[in-house]
C-alpha cells in the first residue's frame, strides 16, 4: 500500500522538546568553526570582491539541490558574453536562475541596513530570484494563496511525499516564524537550525523555498554578528547530501525529530566553515602573493586596481578589463599583455575580427570550484 504523504507539524513550532545533551557536543565545534572563518574574513580587504567567486559557487550549489545544471564556470563565462548555443535553452535558464540567486542575495544584504531579518527581507528576496526565470508567473514576492505539496513531477496531492501547511494559516504560521528570528535563544546556531527547518517545512512560496530557505542561513549569521559579511556557503556540504538533507528535513514532520535535524545542521556548519574557512585563506594568500607579483611585473600604480577587477571578474573580454577597469586605456592594455605573457590566464575564447579575446583567471576559480577545472 502507497506510503500517506507527510503533513506538516501543526502546532509543533517552536519544538518544546530538544535532546541538548545530544546537541551540546556538536555546538561548540561548530561556533568555533565559524569564529575562525569570521576571524579570516576580517582579514580579506574588501571580502565582497575577493570572495565574489564563493559567492556565484553558492548560488549554482544551492540552485543544482533544485535541478538546475549550471556549473561555475558556465554562469561567469556567461556574464563574460560566452553565450550557449541557441540549442541549449534551459542551460541559459539555469544560468538565469544562478545569477538571480547572487541578486537576490545581495538585495537583501541591502535591505538589512535599514531593516532586521524578517519577512519583507524574504519576500524582497523572492521577488528577485523569480525574476524573468521560470517560476515567475508564481507571484514572485508574495505568499501562496492556494495549496501545494512536494513530490514526484504531475502526482496529486495523495501522491506527494509531503504536504506543506495550508494556504489560510500560512500567514500567522510566518508571523511566528519572524518573531521566533528575534526571540531569546539558548544557543543561536540551533535556533537557526529551526528556522531553516520551520521555513522549508512551511514553504511559504509557490517556487524557489529551497533556494530561499538555504540563502537565509548566512543572512541570519550576518544579521547576529556572527559573521561581519553575509558570506557563508553551506549548500556544498547540503548538495552532497541530498537525499540525507532532505530526510532530515522531513523527519521534523513525520517523527517530531528536531533534534535529528540539528544534528545534521550543527555537523553541515561546522564542515562548511572549516571548507569556507580554508578557500577564504587560499584565496587570500592568492591575492598577496598576486599583488606582490603584478606590482613587480607592471611597475605601475594601477596594478592593485587590475588585481581587484580580476578578482571580481575571473572570467572576462578583454575589452571589459580595457575599458572598464577604471585604468588609462593605454596602461589598461599594456597591464594585461604583461600578465597574458606571465602566464595568469587561460584563453576561453580567442580574439577574432570584432571579438575580444575570453581570458579567464585560472588560479582563483580552482580554488572556488575546489578542484583543478580550468
Amino acid at each position: 500500500m502507497p506510503r500517506k504523504p507527510v503533513h506538516y507539524h501543526e502546532s509543533g513550532f517552536p519544538p518544546k522538546e530538544i535532546n541538548w545533551e545530544r546537541l551540546i557536543p556538536l555546538i561548540g565545534p561548530a561556533s568555533a568553526a565559524l569564529a575562525r572563518y569570521d576571524g579570516t574574513l576580517a582579514a580579506v580587504p574588501n571580502a565582497a570582491v575577493l570572495l565574489s567567486p564563493l559567492m556565484t559557487q553558492e548560488a549554482v550549489l544551492s540552485s543544482r539541490i533544485e535541478g538546475t545544471q549550471a556549473t561555475m564556470a558556465e554562469v561567469l563565462e556567461f556574464e563574460a558574453g560566452l553565450v550557449p548555443d541557441p540549442s541549449a535553452a534551459d542551460k541559459t535558464a539555469d544560468i538565469h536562475e544562478v545569477l538571480n540567486y547572487r541578486k537576490a542575495m545581495w538585495r537583501a544584504v541591502e535591505l538589512l541596513n535599514d531593516l532586521p531579518l524578517c519577512q519583507r527581507v524574504m519576500k524582497e528576496a523572492h521577488r528577485i530570484l523569480m525574476e524573468g526565470v521560470r517560476g515567475q508567473g508564481k507571484a514572485p514576492g508574495a505568499y501562496r494563496r492556494v495549496p501545494n505539496w512536494i513530490g514526484p513531477a504531475g502526482c496529486s496531492i495523495e501522491e506527494a511525499k509531503y504536504v506543506p501547511i495550508s494556504s489560510e494559516k500560512l500567514p500567522r504560521a510566518m508571523d511566528r516564524w519572524e518573531r521566533f528570528i528575534h526571540a531569546n535563544a539558548p544557543d543561536r546556531l540551533v535556533q537557526l537550525a529551526i528556522l531553516h527547518a520551520e521555513f522549508e517545512a512551511l514553504h511559504p512560496f509557490l517556487d524557489g523555498n529551497g533556494r530561499l530557505g538555504r540563502m537565509f542561513v548566512p543572512l541570519f549569521l550576518y544579521s547576529i554578528k556572527a559573521l561581519q559579511s553575509p558570506m557563508f556557503y553551506i549548500s556544498a556540504y547540503l548538495e552532497a547530501r541530498r537525499d540525507i538533507y532532505y530526510e532530515r528535513l522531513l523527519s521534523v514532520s513525520r517523527d517530531n525529530d528536531w533534534t535529528g535535524w540539528c544534528r545534521f545542521f550543527l555537523e553541515a556548519l561546522t564542515e562548511q566553515a572549516k571548507q569556507n574557512h580554508q578557500k577564504a585563506k587560499d584565496i587570500l594568500n592568492l591575492y598577496e602573493a598576486e599583488r606582490t607579483r603584478i606590482v613587480e611585473l607592471t611597475r605601475s600604480q594601477y596594478a592593485i586596481k587590475a588585481l581587484d577587477f580580476l578578482f571580481m571578474r575571473p572570467v572576462f573580454q578583454a575589452s571589459a578589463f580595457t575599458m572598464e577597469s577604471d585604468i588609462p586605456k593605454s596602461t589598461a592594455n599594456r597591464i594585461l599583455k604583461t600578465m597574458r605573457d606571465n602566464g595568469l590566464f587561460r584563453v576561453l575564447r580567442p580574439a577574432e575580427g570584432r571579438k575580444s579575446a575570453v581570458l579567464a583567471f585560472r588560479e582563483l576559480l580552482n580554488i572556488a570550484e575546489g578542484r583543478e577545472v580550468f
